[in-house]
This record gives structure tokens, C-alpha cells and sequence, in this order.
């Protein structure tokens, strides 16, 4: 296959994911089973994920904190319904410096265990709380089926850890993180409209009360699960024996959260708003918002080569990021179909007609529409024209996740055929009851994605067994 040569994604949604990760140079397969090598353009992504979630944690009164890779064996034992979930998962360390360890250790898949035994020495009084603390690491799930960034044995994310006197500040830290963090991250800035939810008790994290989720639809039909947020309550305080002397002088246990988001979102981005060209990144996200390739001839070349430098320094200094594509040895045509399989979401053409005219072309990425630009006023063009990119993927993606969504479908037959196929989310009437939700996913291998918030919808009849409902539920397949 040569380098812009990629499968439709009508044909084949996963290989084309596949070669848009590998050809745009965002990741490959490292020699560790399931595990990836993030190449820079990938890695620069996540960077700006990220910062802005970063920013967005910190704004809400957080510190980020880091702890080990390792957990003794007995620590993370003592969490049995999170030893249950994660039991299949986890990699043990069992030999060091030449010798069979006297404990077992685990590697994190998670850090519940290992910061609540922390905890346990940190909070002596109602004076501690609350302890809002954040780490950005790694983790290790060992994946049967995995694949780049949206499910591997090693990833990148940030886990939050949380302690609190009561429940009502605990269950409102949970609901915060999900909206104004994880929501406001993904949907203002990798332009991904997401479902807020809550999980059902098959779905929930293992030793959570409530599991609140972002879930997202990628261009295949299939949900992505964004970004979690937990409510623990005081099964982990209870566990590893954190307590505290309250304001009355009486014994207590904190309340507890936990909220994590990953490298996953890297996937997300490519597969709700790459075509068959490769990424189109919103602006917002992009390593290089803007890419300047020069067509000049050997004459040409001096005054060409400093229109277009003159141009690119005037784009930074408005704070754009700008990459000035002035390689000798690789034609525009080639550098075209880079550009555009990587992503960036305008491109400046600049030639010698082009500087005869006082012109420039300006090309968006999304939608392919060009036009020409006075020099002059390059700068001030691209400035709306990137906030329009940013406007318009989130609105693509919107009205695909609404067309691909079936609302109260005619009959179980209808939804069941719906969800084999993957051709979206199912929102139907649901009892709540877990031997509706084994059936459907007996039936069609599809899960329930979440609970919607604030659902008002009368509930109607349970779209499966036909009792009363209490609620709507979003069935869909999911990565």
C-alpha cells in the first residue's frame, strides 16, 4: 500500500483506522504485546489534550500528585470487588535484582487501592478534607484484543482521587469533573459530542456506587466511552481503614471519587472526524493549525520562500500554530496530500502568480472549499476560518450521532437488528432490570452504554420485556 493509499472507511472502518494511525504517523506496535509506540505527531496531540484538562483540573481546585507504578500484591487485595474487575488484567511482578520477590507486586491497572492506603496516614481529621489530588501516569491492562490508543496494555491518562466529608460534596466533585472537565474538554475542544450519562450497575467501575460516563459516537456507528467519573462512597475509606475525627468528635469515613481519562481520546478524534483522505483535526487539538507550502520555481524561489516566512511569522504572532512546509525535495503535490492526510485544518498556497496578485489560496481541510486571500489579510482570514473548522467538525459530528440514532424503535426485532449491524445507538425504554439488559446483549453483543442525566422523556414500556419502564437507556456496540 503506498503512503496515502488508505481503505474507505464504508469498506473496511477498522483497517482504515489502522492506516490512518500508522500512515499519519501517530503510533505503531512496540515488541511488548498490545503495547504502542506514540510517535511525536500522536504524542503532540495528547499533549494538548492533555493541557487543557489539565487546566480545566486545576481550575476546579485541584493538585496533581504522583504515585508508584507498583502495588503490593496485599494491598490490592484487600479491594475484593476491585481485584474481580481488574483480576484478568492485571501484570505481576515477580522476580527483581535477580531474586523471586517475598510479595508479589501489581502493576497499577488502577490506583484506587494504592492511594487509599496512602490516604489512610494522610487524613487524621475534618481539618484534611478535602483532598483533591490528580496524577497523570501510566497504567497496565493486559488487552486480549487490542488496538492503538483505544484499547492497550500500556496507556497514557490522568486519574483523579478524592476525599470528602459528606456525600452531597463528594456526588457534586463527581458531577463537576464530568461536566466542566471531561465534557467541556471534549466537546469545545476535540469538537466530539458526548452523551452524559450514568452507567448501570453490569457497566459500573468495580467498587463504585455510581459510574457517570461521556459516551461518543465514532463514524462506524459504534460508541467510544470518553471519560469516566466515579462515586465510591465509603467502600475504599472503609477498606483500607481510613477514618477521621469529625467536627461533632465523632469517628468517621470520607466519601469518595474517582474520574479518569485516557489515550483513548487520541482514537476518538481520528474516528469521529477522519474521512478517506486521513485526520481532519479540529483546530483546537492540532499540532499545526495551519501549514504554508511555497510553489516557486528555481527563479522564483528567494521572493517566494520570504512572502511565505513573512506570512508564517505573522500567524504566530497572532498566536497560530504554523508550519512553514519549505522542504526542496518533496513537490506541493506530495506535501498536499501529507498535509491532508495529517490533518491540518488549513493549508496557504502561496506561488509566484499567486504573489503578482497580492494573493493568497487558502484551503480548509474539512470541507476542501479554497479561495483566495488578499496577503494583507491572511492573518485576520484564518483567525475566523479557525474558529468556523472548530464550529463545523462539532456540528458534522453532531448531526451523525443524531442520524445514527434510533429513538424508541417499533419492536425488540427492529432494535435487536439495529444493534447488530452497528449502525448506531438505540434509545429506548428501559425497567432497569439487569436480565433485559443480559438479553440484548445475548442477542446483539451490544451493552448499555448509559443512563442519559436529566432525562424527562415520560418512560413508557420497557423496550425488551415490555413492563413499566423507569427510564431511557442508549444501547449501542462500543469499542
Amino acid at each position: 500500500m503506498s503512503k496515502t493509499s488508505l481503505p474507505s472507511q464504508s469498506a473496511d472502518f477498522p483497517a482504515w483506522y489502522g492506516e490512518v494511525v500508522r500512515q499519519a504517523g501517530l503510533a505503531e506496535n512496540s515488541p511488548v504485546r498490545g503495547a504502542m509506540v506514540i510517535k511525536p505527531y500522536g504524542y503532540a496531540i495528547w499533549e494538548a489534550i492533555q493541557r487543557e484538562l489539565d487546566d480545566r483540573i486545576k481550575a476546579t481546585g485541584h493538585e496533581n500528585f504522583y504515585l508508584p507504578l507498583l502495588v503490593p500484591a496485599s494491598v490490592l487485595a484487600r479491594e475484593s470487588e476491585l481485584v474481580e474487575g481488574f483480576a484478568p488484567e492485571v501484570a505481576v511482578v515477580t522476580q527483581a535484582g535477580g531474586k523471586e520477590l517475598e510479595e508479589p507486586l501489581a502493576v497499577r491497572p488502577t490506583s484506587e487501592a494504592l492511594i487509599w492506603s496512602t490516604y489512610a496516614r494522610w487524613i487524621q481529621s475534618y481539618r484534611d478534607l478535602p483532598l483533591l489530588y490528580n496524577q497523570w501516569a501510566n497504567a497496565v491492562r493486559w488487552e486480549l484484543r487490542p488496538r492503538l490508543f483505544l484499547r492497550t496494555s500500556e496507556f497514557l491518562w490522568q486519574e483523579g482521587h478524592t476525599a470528602h466529608e459528606t456525600e452531597e460534596e463528594a456526588l457534586a466533585e463527581t458531577l463537576t469533573i464530568l461536566h466542566d472537565v471531561y465534557a467541556d474538554t471534549i466537546e469545545s475542544v476535540l469538537a466530539i459530542p458526548v452523551l452524559r450519562g450514568r452507567k448501570s450497575a453490569g457497566e459500573r467501575f468495580p467498587g463504585a456506587v455510581d459510574t457517570y460516563t461521556l459516551e461518543a459516537m465514532m463514524r462506524d456507528g459504534k460508541a467510544l466511552q470518553a471519560a469516566t467519573s466515579h462515586y465510591l462512597g465509603q467502600g475504599f475509606p472503609r477498606t483500607y481503614g481510613v477514618r477521621y475525627t469529625g467536627r461533632d468528635g465523632s469517628e468517621r469515613h470520607p466519601y469518595a471519587t474517582s474520574w479518569g481519562a485516557t489515550t483513548r481520546l487520541v482514537g476518538g478524534v481520528v474516528m469521529t472526524h477522519g474521512d478517506d483522505r486521513g485526520l481532519r483535526l479540529p483546530p483546537r487539538v492540532a499540532p499545526q493549525q495551519v501549514v504554508i507550502v511555497p510553489i516557486f520555481g528555481e527563479e522564483d524561489r528567494p521572493a517566494v520562500l520570504e512572502a511565505a516566512a513573512a506570512v508564517a511569522d505573522e500567524l504566530r504572532a497572532a498566536g497560530v500554530r504554523v508550519r512553514l512546509d519549505d522542504r526542496p525535495d518533496h513537490r506541493p503535490g506530495f506535501k498536499f496530500n501529507e498535509w491532508e492526510l495529517k490533518g491540518v485544518p488549513v493549508r496557504v498556497e502561496l506561488g509566484a502568480r499567486d504573489l503578482a496578485s497580492g494573493v493568497a489560496t487558502v484551503a480548509r481541510r474539512d470541507t476542501g472549499e479554497k479561495r483566495e486571500v488578499p496577503l494583507p489579510r491572511v492573518a485576520g482570514a484564518i483567525d475566523g476560518l479557525l474558529m468556523h473548522v472548530q464550529t463545523s467538525l462539532f456540528d458534522a459530528a453532531s448531526d451523525e450521532r443524531e442520524r445514527r440514532t434510533l429513538r424508541d424503535p417499533s419492536g425488540y426485532d427492529e432494535m435487536i437488528e439495529y444493534l447488530r449491524e452497528a449502525r448506531g445507538f438505540v434509545m429506548a425504554p428501559w425497567c432497569g432490570g439487569s436480565e433485559c439488559e443480559g438479553r440484548v446483549k445475548a442477542d446483539s453483543t451490544a451493552t448499555i452504554r448509559c443512563v442519559p442525566l436529566n432525562d424527562g422523556s415520560p418512560p413508557g414500556r420497557c423496550a425488551v420485556c415490555g413492563q413499566s419502564a423507569v427510564s431511557e437507556a442508549v444501547w449501542a456496540q462500543a469499542y
